[in-house]
């Protein structure tokens, strides 16, 4: 058990190593910086010109969490839509492109080892930016009184959220050596997951409730209200699972025919 543990860990480290080697990470890290500072001002300008207001008797913004941590932990979820297929899309394109994949299938350790490697060596880049996003909305703290359980909920609802992304990633980078092919196929597919629901209303009850379930936003929306129900978290985790599945096989049949 402890040298599976020190071989993943040893495969992160590694994956890690190779985002802030390259310019991928720094360019994603300072691109979600720059779009989720936009948006905090934005929100946080309507929140004080509506408290402004409401001393002339205009109708003001009471609730922080509900008026604007909620829509800007809404607008940092697509912001991870469009910016996640980028961390994964060289997960495996670029270790088949440049043969490199070969030397870590025939290395002593299992190809579930390599995956969860690379699976949290990617968790890891994206937490990195959810980082940025706190310290942003730690600024809140000094400015009012927001509830910390919302916020936690956001957070975590955001975390399994992108760890679905980048499960699916892993697998779709892992079918092509194309960067490009592997970013855009993820892209695609998640935003499928993404508006699923928008056809719910042209179907029948039953094919509506299972697009709804399918929904990968719809399970996001209790989170940024500040629920944590296990149906969601059930549904974020077997998604994980099966998008890490689907890379196990995939991987595995590219050692067969290897």
């Amino acid at each position: 058990m402890a040298s599976h543990i020190r071989n993943i860990a040893a495969i992160t480290g590694k994956e890690v190593r190779g985002y802030f080697g390259s310019p991928i990470a720094w360019v994603i890290l300072g691109l979600f910086a720059v779009l989720f500072a936009y948006f905090f001002n934005v929100y946080l300008t309507m929140f004080v010109r509506s408290g402004m207001q409401a001393q002339f008797g205009g109708q003001a913004m009471t609730n922080v969490n509900n008026d604007m941590i909620r829509p800007l932990l809404q607008n940092a979820s697509v912001l991870i839509l469009f910016l996640l297929p980028m961390v994964t899309m060289r997960t495996y394109s670029e270790e088949m492109r440049s043969g490199t994949i070969e030397l870590l299938l025939t290395s002593p350790v299992t190809d579930l080892e390599i995956i969860l490697g690379k699976f949290f060596g990617a968790v890891s880049l994206y937490l990195g930016l959810l980082a940025v996003t706190a310290l942003f909305v730690g600024l809140l703290f000094f400015l009012g009184h927001p509830a910390w359980k919302p916020l936690v909920s956001g957070y975590i609802g955001l975390a399994l959220l992108g760890s679905c992304f980048i499960s699916i990633g892993l697998f779709i980078s892992s079918t092509t050596k194309n960067q490009m092919v592997a970013g855009t196929a993820t892209f695609v597919f998640a935003l499928m997951l993404w508006i699923i629901s928008w056809f719910a209303d042209s179907v029948g009850p039953t094919a509506a409730a299972v697009l709804n379930y399918l929904s990968i936003t719809q399970h996001f929306e209790d989170f940024a209200k500040g629920i944590i129900d296990t149906k969601h978290v059930v549904f974020y985790l077997s998604l994980i699972v099966f998008g890490l599945f689907l890379t196990l096989k995939s991987v595995d049949t590219a050692r067969w025919r290897g």
